[in-house]
C-alpha cells in the first residue's frame, strides 16, 4: 500500500531539489546529533529513491565517499554525484567489503528501509523488526569502532525489548520522531553514536 501525501515537507523537498520528503528526517538528525562529517565515508542501506544520499554526498563533501545498496533497480539519477557509489545488491549478502570498492568499515551507517507494507499492522511491525534485527547482527562489517548509525524503527513491544538489548553497544543511544514524519505513523528513528564493535555479541 504506497501513498504520497503533498504535504509541506513534499513541496519543499520539489523545490529543494530532493528525491523525497524523507530528507528532512535525516537533516533533523543530523543537525541534533551530529551523525556525519565532512571527509567520512557513509553507507547507506536500502537508499532508494536516494534523497539520503543527496544529503550525505553535501555534508561529506568532496573528500568524503557515500555508498548506497539496495536491492531495487539503481537510481541512475545518483550516477552522476561524482563522491557517490550505489549498488544493486542485497545488503545481507555483503560479507566482504571490498564487494562495495571499500577496504575498511564506514564512518556512519545509515538506514531508512522498510519492507514492503501489507497495512496490516502486526505484519508490517515483524516485518521490520526482521529486517533491523539483520542490521544490527551485519552492523560489525559495516561499521568501525567508534562509529555513528541511524536506523528506522516501526514501533512494537518487540523492536522496544530488542533497542534496549543493544543500547550497550554504542557509547550513546537516542531515540526520535523527526517533525516531518507523519502523525499517523509509527516509525521513529534510533541514533546510536561511539560503537562499541568489541562488545557485539
Amino acid at each position: 500500500m504506497s501513498f504520497r501525501v503533498q504535504d509541506h515537507y513534499f513541496k519543499k523537498a520539489k523545490k529543494d531539489n530532493f528525491l523525497a520528503r524523507s530528507v528532512y528526517k535525516l537533516e533533523e538528525i543530523d543537525q541534533k546529533f551530529k551523525v556525519i562529517s565532512q571527509g567520512e565515508t557513509v553507507l547507506d542501506l536500502g537508499y532508494h529513491p536516494g534523497s539520503w544520499i543527496q544529503y550525505t554526498s553535501r555534508k561529506v563533501g568532496d573528500s568524503g565517499h557515500v555508498v548506497g545498496i539496495d536491492i531495487r533497480d539503481i537510481n541512475k539519477k545518483l550516477l552522476n554525484i561524482k563522491n557517490v557509489t550505489v549498488f544493486e545488491k542485497d545488503i545481507f549478502d555483503v560479507t566482504d567489503l571490498s564487494t562495495l570498492g571499500v577496504d575498511k568499515p564506514f564512518d556512519t551507517v545509515v538506514s531508512d528501509m522498510a519492507p514492503n507494507t501489507t497495512g496490516i499492522r502486526s505484519v508490517d511491525q515483524q516485518r521490520s523488526f526482521n529486517l533491523i534485527e539483520q542490521v544490527f547482527y551485519h552492523l560489525p562489517v559495516f561499521l568501525k569502532d567508534g562509529g555513528n548509525f541511524v536506523i528506522k524503527v516501526f514501533d512494537g513491544h518487540e523492536a522496544q525489548v530488542f533497542l534496549k538489548s543493544q543500547k550497550s553497544i554504542f557509547k550513546e543511544f537516542h531515540f526520535l520522531k523527526p517533525k516531518s514524519t507523519r502523525s499517523v505513523s509509527k516509525e521513529f528513528f534510533v541514533i546510536g553514536k561511539g560503537f562499541k564493535k568489541n562488545e557485539v555479541q
